[in-house]
């Protein structure tokens, strides 16, 4: 049980916890979208700019209130989205997504998902993937509602 722990809170995490990137506000936003966690409680706003007449992200920024694993989730997004296509971040949305439903049986791969790969110890519990997958959540909702207005 304690190597599991050590799983859940990576020092990656740790660090993405305290030191985070793209928490702060994002004026003029292309895309918003709020997400709440019922069952916790974290609930965060993410925020998207497109580079002008395409679809790659310029910015993802995001606001919120939670856990270790929900800022942190959303601060390794932040440092991974901009440059991406809206393609690219739903292909690492689906690749996220599958790596939080493995039960940590999953073999993430890293070139896909950089930093994200530490999350693999959360998906080992269940109530925690939930934290994870917030950020990722509402910046896919962000990226539907910016693919229906092109």
């Amino acid at each position: 049980m304690a190597d599991a722990l050590a799983g859940l809170y990576q020092q990656v995490i740790l660090d993405h916890a305290k030191a985070r990137t793209g928490d702060r506000p994002l004026p003029a936003a292309d895309a918003e979208h709020f997400e709440k966690n019922p069952t916790c409680g974290d609930e965060i706003t993410v925020r998207v700019t497109l580079e002008p007449g395409s679809d790659v992200i310029r910015e993802l920024a995001w606001q919120g209130d939670g856990c270790s694993i929900s800022m942190a989730s959303a601060s390794v997004l932040a440092e991974m989205a901009p440059g991406l296509t809206l393609a690219e971040l739903g292909e690492r949305t689906d690749a996220f997504r599958a790596l939080m439903r493995s039960k940590g049986q999953g073999e993430p791969d890293e070139e896909l998902l950089g930093d994200a790969v530490v999350f693999e110890g959360v998906s080992k519990f269940v109530m925690r993937v939930k934290c994870a997958m917030l950020s990722w959540v509402a910046a896919e909702a962000c990226s539907k509602e910016l693919s229906v207005r092109s």
